[in-house]
């Protein structure tokens, strides 16, 4: 028997019972496009961290204070007070850190902002005229903080959308005055809104001179009695300079800390956090899609359950089949090509279901919840998707299939 009519006889097979086929392939259509939904909503979140930390800027690496250690019990990473804003100047010198391009300093603090009637409790970080850039920021509406600001220590203020917006409403803010921490601050621009991300909103902050905050907001000293820094911002030249950046950066704060042993800072790169939430967000994606691969496993024992009920009302035209001619590897050819266009017909449906799913299922996502998530589908889930059904289908379909070719056709004819 050639392939052309094993598989116009499979086909046959297939639509003598149309219904029973149909909640066949049902099984499969469910398994695939839950298998291709999930895994695209896992990789659109992916997606999302991944835009999230690169909207803070690109090439960055950070370097933060080490721990504190009281009674034996050492603290998490950054509560020491070990940085300072001179640091911050030294590992800007294009002498000592040539793979260096730009260093942007901050300290947050957190307090009450007024104007007017409204207030909200939001992050206040001190910051100088190169996070703007560093850190990507710019500006909406004014004028970010300026080198003057800082060496002025005045007290001017940017804000983020969210915090212009809720106490000025519809108001322009440039220009008027706020309240912060019972001083009165100048408002001189308002941020871009970037929306949130996997970290909360990044509009949900205002910037001020970073001496403004040290000395009027936040007198956090260091050890030999400097003003300390919490985070220092390092945008490095390229990607491939981070490694050079970093142990340039080692070294400066090593010589100037007078560091024999431990390091007393910590230094941490953009690609080392891209590469930890993308592993984690990863295995979430794996992880929805094993669930989603149990259903689609369940349509495949519904395709060996329905060819092996066609193989039991079709005993005795088997059974005429090898009367007249027929081999053994012609019936097991037939029962296996019926039951790969059952999965197939179902891969076929789960892909366009999948590619509806994913459609809609983030609106929902977002009206239930009110958190925005987008969906991913990418060519290399649909093809592993679809060739998984074509492989279950094949994998079900083994045994009915060998267990028709293996009927004795004697026995077969007799049976009613």
């Amino acid at each position: 028997m050639n392939p052309l009519e094993a598989f116009r006889i499979a086909a046959q097979g297939v639509f003598a019972n149309k219904l029973r086929s149909a909640l066949t392939v049902l099984g499969i259509i469910i398994g695939v496009g839950a298998v291709i939904s999930l895994m695209s909503m896992g990789r659109g979140s992916q997606a999302a961290v991944t835009s999230g930390i690169e909207s803070m800027g690109t090439n960055l690496v950070f370097v933060r204070p080490g721990a504190t250690t009281q009674g034996g019990v050492r603290s998490a990473q950054g509560t020491a007070s070990t940085l300072t804003l001179d640091d911050a100047y030294a590992i800007a010198d294009p002498v000592a850190a040539p793979a260096v391009a730009m260093v942007a300093p901050q300290m947050s603090t957190a307090g009450q902002v007024v104007a007017g009637g409204n207030n909200t409790f939001t992050q206040i970080l001190g910051v100088t005229p190169e996070f703007e850039q560093v850190r990507n920021f710019p500006i909406a509406d004014g004028e970010f903080i300026t080198q003057r600001d800082v060496e002025s220590r005045s007290m001017v203020a940017v804000l983020g959308a969210n915090v212009a917006e809720t106490v000025f409403g519809g108001d322009d803010p440039v220009g008027q005055y706020i309240t912060v921490s019972q001083r009165r601050f100048e408002v001189i621009g308002v941020l871009v809104s970037k929306g949130g991300t996997g970290f909360g909103s990044q509009d949900d902050m205002i910037l001020i001179p970073i001496t403004t905050l040290q000395y009027r907001l936040a007198a956090q000293r260091t050890a030999s009695g400097r003003s300390n820094v919490n985070t220092i911002n390092v945008q490095v030249i390229n990607a491939k300079q981070i490694d050079a950046a970093e142990a340039q950066i080692s070294a400066i704060l090593r010589e100037r800390h007078n560091i024999t042993g431990e390091d007393d800072f910590t230094i941490t790169s953009q690609e080392e956090t891209v590469a930890a939430l993308n592993q984690a967000t990863g295995v979430l994606t794996v992880f929805l899609g094993g669930i989603a691969g149990i259903s689609l496993l369940v349509g495949g024992i519904g395709i060996m359950n329905i060819m092996l009920v066609s193989v039991a009302e079709r005993t005795r035209e088997i059974g005429i089949r090898k009367a007249v001619g027929a081999k053994r590897r012609d019936i097991l050819m037939q029962f296996l090509i019926e039951a790969t266009v059952l999965s197939l017909t179902g891969g076929v449906g789960g892909v366009l279901a999948g590619w509806g799913l994913s459609r809609v299922a983030p609106r929902l996502f977002q009206e239930l919840s009110g958190q925005t998530i987008q969906a991913v589908i990418s060519s290399d889930i649909v093809l592993l998707a679809f060739g998984v059904s074509a492989a279950i289908g094949l994998f079900f379909g083994i045994y009915p299939a060998s267990r028709a070719a293996r009927l004795n056709p004697i026995e077969a004819l007799r049976h009613e």
